[in-house]
């Protein structure tokens, strides 16, 4: 009977830790929407001694296609030393779990080699994938805890891991797998039972609506911002960009040029042809100017047949260059039924300004920038044309 009652007791110590570490956990990953950080906060509660204590574990999610694994993030020890130091000093300072949460920021900043190699694995959803592969396909928890099931896995991500025995669980969100979570003991060689199976089991569940409610939140706010015709930004994005590059070139005293892109004779093409007719055009022209821009450029769609493109730490004649060569790509390009233009192709005009030497401030870098482009259609379109301050245009 005492031995019963002793049971009973364990049980319900066991169940009031899990709850409180599940209750912890939400609550911290309640307090943001950004998908790495929740992704960090998940495996740290998986690999604290004051979580699942695990001592390594890997996060893999599917990627949109829905065809591959793909490596996000891992938290663990690089050796046996690594983890007997990091564990030596986390019992010194008795860092809680809400503790090893807050430290997102260090990790972000030093990354460790296991962190880097996760993140350049790449698995494919079929099933030669592996044993990774195999819990996303069929959804369900694989276990490898003894040397008999170890020794009939043939897979190449776990042989670099140097992984024997683990465990993978599937990451949910409505029925639908997102991800996996792998997680082993390589270094304190502590058994894996049942309980901490159930367990990550139950964790990986909540970390799967987590995940998905972050991927939702940051879809809505892409679709906020960005052009439903083109995929690039739209008026007002492009407004809260310039701003911003702005300011930053004025901190690092650096120069800033804007674009102003117009379609020639567009209302001509769009009557003869119809609006679906337009509108390729109008996305063809966006894709142009996209594959054209360097890494730090900013393509964003003004309005109607307008585009403007914000050229961070860029010179004027720095702008002048890529502006023809956006031209002239554009102009050379077999559009459909291009010959009904007046000049028998599709072009744009464009006008340049620069900060800091044409205008200090977002509206006035607009205005000149504009000016230069309606110089630009006066002048017989299908041209650039750079403001001066000196002579209005040129």
């Amino acid at each position: 009977m005492e031995e019963e009652i002793n049971s009973y007791k364990r049980k319900l110590k066991r169940l009031e830790t899990e709850l409180s570490l599940l209750y912890e956990v939400s609550n911290a990953m309640r307090t943001t929407l950004d998908l790495d950080e929740i992704l960090y906060i998940i495996l740290t509660a998986i690999t604290a001694h004051a979580g699942l204590g695990f001592n390594r574990a890997l996060l893999f999610l599917v990627n949109e296609d829905g065809n591959c694994l793909e490596g996000k993030i891992a938290i663990g020890p690089g050796s046996a030393e690594e983890a007997g130091k990091i564990w030596s000093e986390i019992d010194a300072e008795r860092m809680t779990l809400e503790d090893l949460i807050s430290c997102y920021e260090e990790f972000r900043s030093n990354p460790s080699q296991l962190d880097q190699l996760v993140k350049s694995i790449k698995i494919p959803l079929r099933h030669d994938g592996g044993i990774l592969a195999l819990a996303a396909m069929e959804g369900m928890p694989i276990e490898v805890l003894d040397n008999e099931v170890r020794s009939k896995i043939n897979d190449l991500v776990i042989d670099i891991l140097k992984a024997d025995y683990f465990v993978i669980v599937p990451l949910k969100a409505k029925n639908k797998v997102t991800g996996v979570i792998f997680a082993d003991n390589i270094y304190s060689r502590k058994p894996i039972t049942k309980e901490d199976i159930k367990l990550l089991t139950m964790f990986a569940n909540h970390a799967g609506l987590a995940i998905e409610n972050s991927k939702l939140y940051h879809q809505t706010l892409h679709l906020s911002y960005t052009d439903s015709l083109t995929g690039i930004y739209n008026h007002g994005r492009f407004q809260y960009l310039l701003e911003e590059k702005l300011k930053e070139a004025k901190e690092n005293d650096r120069s800033l040029s804007l674009i102003m892109i117009d379609i020639d004779n567009f209302k001509n093409y769009n009557d003869n042809l119809g609006h679906p007719a337009g509108d390729e055009v109008i996305k063809k022209i966006a894709d142009i100017v996209k594959n054209s821009c360097r890494k730090q450029d900013i393509p964003a769609r003004y309005g109607g047949e307008e585009f403007a493109l914000i050229l961070p730490n860029t010179s004027k004649e720095e702008a002048r260059i890529i502006g023809e060569r956006i031209r002239k790509r554009i102009s050379d390009y077999p559009f459909k039924n291009k010959e009904i233009q007046p000049q028998g192709a599709i072009t744009v005009s464009m006008g340049i300004a620069t900060f800091p030497e044409d205008a200090e401030e977002k509206k006035e870098l607009i205005q000149k920038a504009d000016l230069a482009l309606f110089t630009a259609k006066n002048k017989g379109k299908n041209q650039v044309v750079v403001y001066s301050i000196y002579l209005g245009v040129r």
